[in-house]
């Protein structure tokens, strides 16, 4: 098995840095602590994940429907 990431790995990776990144410059300072950080970045990752998924069955579903007509 190869440990280079496939293209849609990397986006995935770079989407869910991003929004981690946006929650934690969003949080209250007494806030920010590793509990909050490590829920954040899990969250972010499965988030990321399904918005992604959903978007790209949401884009094949309404391509197949164009093919269609």
């Amino acid at each position: 098995m190869s440990n280079q990431q496939t293209v849609l790995e990397g986006i995935i990776e770079d989407v869910a840095t991003d929004l981690y990144n946006k929650w934690v410059k969003a949080l209250p300072e007494d806030e920010k602590n590793d509990v909050a950080f490590q829920a954040m970045s899990k969250n972010a990752q499965e988030t990321t994940l399904f918005v992604i998924q959903e978007f790209m069955n949401k884009f094949n579903s309404a391509a197949a429907e164009l093919k269609d007509q």
